[in-house]
């Protein structure tokens, strides 16, 4: 597993494109594991606080619930206009909850209003990967990396 900081350090353009995909809109779908095993969809919103890619939940809703239950996460960036431009991108990994009241509270500090209480994870990265058009708009490109290994490259 790795932190984002972790990501960016060992692979900057690639982490740098994949960041460019969530940062390009605002809402993204993540993926949790439910109690009886299936997958549940919600909508999110990351941001990078420190070293950490982060998400937040309202207190008590059924992704957070999820989360604290089991870990596992798949977080997907919204296409956007549905081009391929920049790609599509995709995380997969492990969420721990930040309780620390700092680190919630330096979360909170440039949003408007107040959010009430909440729930706030810090990803851990097991794999990062994304599809794009090659140049040639002949083939899709698709890089995966996970911690410790290069990436790797398929044409599609």
């Amino acid at each position: 597993m790795a932190t984002w900081e972790q990501f960016a350090q060992a692979e900057p353009e690639f982490a740098a494109a994949v960041l460019a995909r969530f940062a390009a809109t605002k809402h993204h779908v993540l993926a949790t594991v439910r109690r009886d095993g299936s997958p549940r969809v919600s909508g999110t919103e990351v941001r990078v606080v420190g070293p950490n890619l982060t998400i937040g939940s309202m207190l008590n809703a059924m992704k957070a619930v999820d989360l604290r239950r089991d870990s596992r996460f798949a977080l997907h960036a919204n296409p956007g206009d549905g081009s391929m431009a920049g790609g599509d991108a995709k995380l997969a990994g492990t969420a721990t909850e930040i309780t620390d009241p700092q680190l919630k509270t330096a979360m909170v500090d440039d949003m408007e209003g107040d959010p009430g209480p909440f729930h706030l994870f810090h990803l851990d990265i097991t794999e990062a990967v994304l599809t794009s058009l090659a140049p040639t708009n002949d083939y899709l490109r698709i890089q995966t990396w996970r911690p410790g290994e290069a990436i790797r490259e398929q044409r599609r």
